[in-house]
């Protein structure tokens, strides 16, 4: 009786501290690690890191800048046609000459020369100054000035794209490092029921079949995690790419993707009007396109240039006939006005041709514009449902986990089948990766409306 009653209290006391210690599941969830803890080869990388280096690396935003330099050496008043235009000329000719000579009815006695020196040289300045070309040159300036503003918003355009595809690369890194977590954490899992069944194979209480079941589950999850490693692997070589380096460079990460909440369409569509780089070249393309029709206006009225120069000559000539030696200075000008009469109607057609690609360049302007708001509308309502898929995924992540807590239990005692554990599981599985998924697609259309409102420098670039 005594022997029995200490069974008993042994059993009890075995009992109760099985229900207090953590079961299997629990257990696993324990070890997975997180991205702050996983451990990773490689420098750390933040998403400023990324992003200086990206923007100083990158071989577009280079040209970009490189072009927009040109287009502001070009805006100059002496490439407009404003300033004159200074040369100096100088010539010089000269040879030995040999020389036997005799005059008819002697007039002179014969000359006989030897290595006679002759010369002539011609020094000479010379300015050219357009007076007058019908305000081309002013058409001219503006139109250089322009230039340069395109080229400043390309590059602008450029270097935010750059930086949202830095961003969206450097979250997608995160992303498949989250979902490595995730099946990590489902081969822990898979391996506590394999451990599990193989136990109880072996004390014969469940069947070989549900033992060989459990092997065959851990393979697939096993498989599963190799292939997230080599999605993983090929994402950073993406982002090395985007970095302009060594493709199989390692390097660690430790954020977390965290959506923005706050964004609202009013503030963005205001931006992206005022703002936008894209729209702002194709405002920028419509005053070319104006400046255009002054050019071609401006062949119309007469064109007055002057012309000045001052020229010096001198002549050394050993040669024994002619002038022996000379010196001459002038100082001349010249001005000529040329007004135009007839060239073939080619003129009228250049005008008119002007004045159409105005009307080309308000259409692409408004097609732009409404291209930009539609992309803009279409991102925020994708925003806004990958928010409201995110907060439901986080509650269905939640339930999933619990209930594979659940399920394990009752598949330990012989509640349940492996079927209906691995049904269970596989839920939790496709949960934690939704739920992922959810995160990274806010995260991705949040990055995009910074980039259309044009607010992406001032949010990811600090």
């Amino acid at each position: 009786m005594k022997l029995r009653y200490c069974f008993l209290l042994l059993f009890v006391s075995v009992l109760a501290r099985a229900q207090d210690a953590p079961n299997a599941i629990k257990r696993a969830q324990l070890r997975t690690p997180t991205v702050a803890t996983l451990p990773q080869s490689g420098q750390l990388m933040t998403l400023s890191d990324a992003i200086g280096q990206a923007i100083q690396q990158n071989y577009q935003v280079q040209i970009n800048q490189s072009q927009e330099e040109i287009a502001r050496n070009n805006y100059t008043k002496g490439n407009a046609g404003y300033l004159p235009s200074l040369t100096f000329n100088g010539t010089s000719n000269g040879g030995l000459q040999n020389s036997n000579q005799t005059f008819l009815n002697d007039l002179r006695p014969p000359l006989s020369i030897s290595g006679a020196f002759n010369r002539t040289s011609n020094l000479g300045v010379n300015l050219n100054y357009v007076i007058f070309n019908g305000y081309a040159r002013s058409a001219l300036y503006s139109q250089l000035q322009q230039l340069v503003q395109v080229s400043s918003v390309t590059t602008r355009a450029n270097m935010e794209a750059t930086m949202a595809n830095i961003a969206t690369g450097y979250y997608d890194v995160v992303r498949q490092l989250e979902r490595l977590i995730a099946f990590t954490q489902a081969l822990d899992i898979s391996r506590e029921r394999l451990e599990l069944a193989r136990a109880n194979f072996e004390v014969g209480t469940r069947s070989k079949v549900d033992y060989l079941s459990a092997q065959v589950d851990y393979n697939v999850d096993s498989a599963a995690l190799l292939s997230q490693q080599q999605a993983l692997a090929t994402t950073k070589i993406v982002l090395n790419r985007l970095l302009v380096r060594d493709p199989l460079t390692e390097f660690a990460v430790r954020d977390t993707i965290i959506a923005r909440s706050n964004l609202t369409l009013a503030p963005l569509q205001q931006s992206l009007n005022t703002n936008n780089p894209l729209l702002a070249a194709a405002v920028l393309n419509r005053a070319l396109a104006d400046i255009d029709v002054r050019l071609a206006s401006a062949q119309q009225l007469p064109l007055v240039t002057a012309q000045t120069g001052y020229n010096y000559q001198f002549i050394d000539n050993q040669g024994g006939f002619g002038v022996k030696t000379a010196r001459t200075s002038a100082l001349t000008y010249n001005l000529v006005a040329t007004i135009p009469i007839f060239n073939g109607y080619n003129l009228k057609r250049q005008i008119q041709n002007a004045k159409v690609g105005t009307i080309i360049a308000e259409k692409q302007e408004a097609d732009q514009k409404l291209q930009l708001q539609s992309a803009l509308a279409q991102t925020y309502q994708l925003y806004a449902n990958s928010l409201r898929l995110l907060n439901l995924e986080v509650l269905n992540n939640q339930l999933a986990n619990q209930n594979v807590d659940i399920a394990y239990d009752r598949y330990r005692i012989g509640n349940s089948t492996f079927v209906e554990f691995r049904d269970v599981q596989r839920n939790a599985i496709n949960a934690q990766t939704r739920l992922i998924e959810s995160e990274y697609n806010a995260k991705a259309a949040e990055i995009e409306l910074l980039r259309l409102s044009s607010t992406i420098t001032q949010e990811l670039g600090q």
